[in-house]
């Protein structure tokens, strides 16, 4: 398994319409094959700043994701809501204590 992070700084103007359409979105990328697990944070300092966190089985899990219609979509909604570009990063994870 592997993490997917992702940095996205939004216009300021603009959160509450990335917000309504992530809620819009969300349970469709969560069952999306090989996606276990979906979270949203923002950053306590910075209101226009989201991370999503995004647990994939394999990494042609997320290729599929990325190659699909639901990502195009979610893509053209979003891209034009940022204040600067998305950054990310693919990790694996390590360690997890609960």
């Amino acid at each position: 398994m592997f993490v997917r992070i992702v940095k996205m700084t939004f216009q300021e103007d603009k959160v509450s319409e990335f917000l309504q359409n992530f809620n819009s979105v969300k349970d469709k990328i969560r069952n999306v094959n090989g996606c276990r697990l979906l979270e949203l944070y923002r950053d306590k300092d910075n209101s226009s700043v989201f991370f999503t966190y995004s647990y994939w089985e394999r990494e042609q899990d997320l290729e599929n994701y990325r190659l699909s219609e639901l990502f195009t979509g979610v893509w053209a909604v979003t891209k034009p809501l940022f204040a600067q570009k998305a950054e990310a990063w693919s990790v694996d994870k390590l360690v997890s204590l609960e």
